[in-house]
């Protein structure tokens, strides 16, 4: 990231050199914390197939959405954000915070996203085995809006890899040895990192450039053919 953005300013650096120049300045990386599992699926929920089977780059915007539930701690108790992310441009298109890991909150991010996108076409959602995605009333507003759901297999985290190294780039990037004292404070540093990571964070599997940026290059490359 350092030397992306260093590159973006202008300076002809390679990886190296950032390494080198940061242990002079005494800047280190600090090592991702593992994944866990945060929720279980109901033996009475059905399973989808994993249809997306770690295929991560679709041609177009809309075809595949991916989602997830993670934890955040605060000083007034646990709140939980839900995610919505188109993989086309790693771009996060609905979310939702709460102090309760319920359907409603999974419910209320893809709510999000179907009012930003207004996709007719439908599309392929990827998301765990959580019983929030498992449960009848989420499957139902997936069908609602001919949306199609897939799941990673059972432990398999790398099935859902773009999500979960968006959760790492939040909790190691943004609020490393931060701690947030209230639920609202938390709610509004997620909601400033997610309008950095969409507008500002360079993506390398998207040339280097943001979700924004990069969806707007594609607008105005198909405007011109």
């Amino acid at each position: 990231q350092m030397m992306k953005n260093l590159r973006k300013e202008g300076f002809n650096i390679g990886r190296y050199k950032v390494i080198s120049l940061m242990r002079q300045l005494g800047l280190y990386v600090q090592q991702r914390a593992a994944y866990k599992v945060t929720t279980m699926r109901k033996h009475s929920h059905s399973v989808a197939d994993n249809i997306l089977n770690q295929q991560f780059n679709p041609s177009a915007p809309n075809q595949v959405w991916a989602g997830d539930v993670t934890y955040l701690k605060t000083a007034e108790g646990w709140m939980y954000l839900s995610i919505v992310m188109d993989l086309y441009s790693r771009r996060i298109i609905g979310w939702a915070v709460n102090k309760r890991m319920t359907v409603s909150l999974v419910k209320s991010s893809m709510q999000m996203a179907l009012t930003l996108r207004q996709s007719k076409q439908g599309c392929l959602f990827h998301s765990d085995r959580g019983s929030q995605y498992t449960s009848n009333c989420f499957q139902e507003l997936l069908k609602t809006n001919n949306i199609i759901a897939s799941m990673s297999g059972k432990g398999a985290c790398l099935d859902n890899a773009m999500v979960e190294r968006f959760f790492g780039s939040l909790k190691n990037e943004w609020f490393f040895n931060i701690y947030h004292l209230t639920r609202e404070g938390m709610k509004k540093d997620v909601e400033a990192y997610i309008r950095y990571y969409n507008g500002i964070r360079l993506h390398t599997t998207i040339g280097d450039v943001s979700p924004i940026e990069f969806e707007n290059s594609q607008i105005n490359v198909c405007g011109l053919g």
